[in-house]
């Protein structure tokens, strides 16, 4: 009986409109053998994230080689995500002269996408 409710039972929803889901992916160039730096970069993005409760952060990508990269962002606001996070960026070694990409949306055609050239 109890799987027949779960089944069956209405969901109620928040009458608020949820704000869909932004991206911000930061692509940079690595060049570094072993993951140190940027395991150490993630835990300092992570803190910042949570504690300014400005959405969430997802992982990365490296290539094989090392030589490349790109971290992962979520949130409400791709902007207030980006400011939060600027300046941990712009003090890390290999993330100056990266893109951070800006996407209010989701994934898919016409969404609004902006990039931006991190200081060298």
């Amino acid at each position: 009986m109890v799987l027949i409710d779960k089944l069956f039972r209405k969901t109620t929803t928040d009458s608020t409109q949820q704000e869909p889901e932004q991206t911000l992916i930061i692509r940079f160039r690595y060049g570094i053998n072993g993951l140190e730096p940027l395991h150490r970069l993630e835990q300092e993005l992570e803190e910042l994230i949570k504690k300014e409760g400005v959405g969430e952060y997802d992982g990365h990508e490296i290539a094989i080689d090392y030589s490349d990269g790109y971290l992962y962002m979520y949130g409400p606001n791709a902007v207030t995500l980006f400011k939060t996070i600027q300046p941990a960026l712009e003090k890390s070694d290999f993330i100056k002269g990266g893109i951070a990409k800006l996407r209010f949306g989701p994934p898919e055609n016409g969404v609004k996408e902006i990039e931006v050239k991190l200081k060298e």
